[in-house]
């Protein structure tokens, strides 16, 4: 039976949820135009005034792992809004064409694997996949830019990377104005992608390259969400330990086929992940002593070599689709 005092507590907690700077009950991912929604291209300081800067300061002075359940209660029925937006988005998205790419935050827009995901990804892309990460900077972005840059020339990308070189590092005055200013000279109306950021990792900002994005204040779905929804197959760029914590969990679910089915690990960047990390060959290793099952491991340094193996498994979901229906 419910009190008078636990009613009075759920009308707090209603009148609470009115006064937080987010939406409890979004019906909808989020887009760069409502993350960014306050600030203004050339004026830096805006930054400090737009809505996902907000909810950032808000979740950092209410604490991270807030003890009160006011607090807790919003953000958990943000969060279900979201994963609820999540399943409307896939209604209209294949499941199989999602394929994820994983890397290293800290990857400067200078640097040559981030030109190679940018190209890698704008063909996938154009070969009707479509692009899903952590939708933060570094590799994130690049993977978001290349869908963004799809049906652009590979002359239109390389005037996208200059513009966007004057601010390497997301922590670089410029990051967020030139990657506006790209959007601004290349519009994209014809392919999506879809970003998983946090606000638990708030000072990396999201990128806006993804069209669709699902922003979570819990780092624990939303890390299953990145792993779980690309079942056309994980793409592994170098990284340091989200990287290598993200390679396990995939593993464990093809392991234990916990969809019915396991999709492609492509590692790219065969020198990183046999010398610097290690990993392929611990995988391989694991597989061979039956610690591991059913993965699909690929160690390459092509990007074509990537995009056939993604290739492959998409006509095997085809030929032999009983087996590739989600369980």
């Amino acid at each position: 039976m419910i009190s008078n005092v636990d009613i009075i507590n759920l009308g707090q907690i209603v009148e609470y949820m009115k006064t937080v700077p987010f939406d409890v009950s979004r019906k909808r991912l989020y887009n760069a135009a409502e993350l960014y929604d306050g600030y203004i291209p050339n004026q830096p300081e805006s930054f400090e005034n737009c809505y996902d800067t907000q909810v950032f300061l808000h979740y950092n002075s209410t604490g991270k792992q807030t003890n009160d359940i006011k607090e807790s209660m919003a953000r958990t029925l943000h969060d279900h809004s979201i994963y609820v937006a999540l399943g409307e988005f896939f209604r209209t998205h294949n499941y199989l064409h999602c394929v994820g790419i994983m890397g290293g935050h800290a990857l400067l827009r200078t640097d040559d694997m981030f030109k190679q995901i940018v190209y890698l990804c704008k063909r996938l892309t154009e070969l009707g996949f479509f692009m899903l990460s952590g939708g933060g900077p570094g590799a994130m972005e690049a993977t978001h830019l290349g869908a963004w840059m799809a049906g652009y020339s590979n002359d239109q990308v390389e005037d996208a990377l200059h513009i966007m070189s004057v601010a390497p590092s997301f922590r670089d005055s410029g990051w967020l104005e030139t990657a506006f200013e790209v959007i601004g000279r290349y519009p994209q109306t014809k392919y999506d992608s879809l970003g998983i950021p946090t606000w638990l990792y708030g000072h990396e900002p999201a990128t806006p390259f993804a069209t669709h994005i699902a922003k979570f204040f819990d780092n624990s779905i939303r890390e299953n969400n990145i792993l779980t929804l690309p079942f056309g197959g994980v793409v592994y760029t170098p990284g340091s330990a989200g990287t290598i914590q993200e390679i396990f969990q995939d593993a464990v679910q093809n392991h234990y086929l916990s969809f019915g089915f396991p999709s492609p690990m492509i590692f790219l960047d065969s020198k990183f992940w046999t010398n610097e990390v290690p990993l392929y060959p611990l995988l391989q290793k694991m597989m061979k002593k039956g610690k591991y099952k059913n993965l699909s491991l690929t160690l390459t340094d092509d990007f074509e070599e990537v995009i056939q193996k993604l290739l492959d498994f998409q006509e095997l979901t085809k030929t032999h689709p009983e087996d590739f229906c989600l369980k």
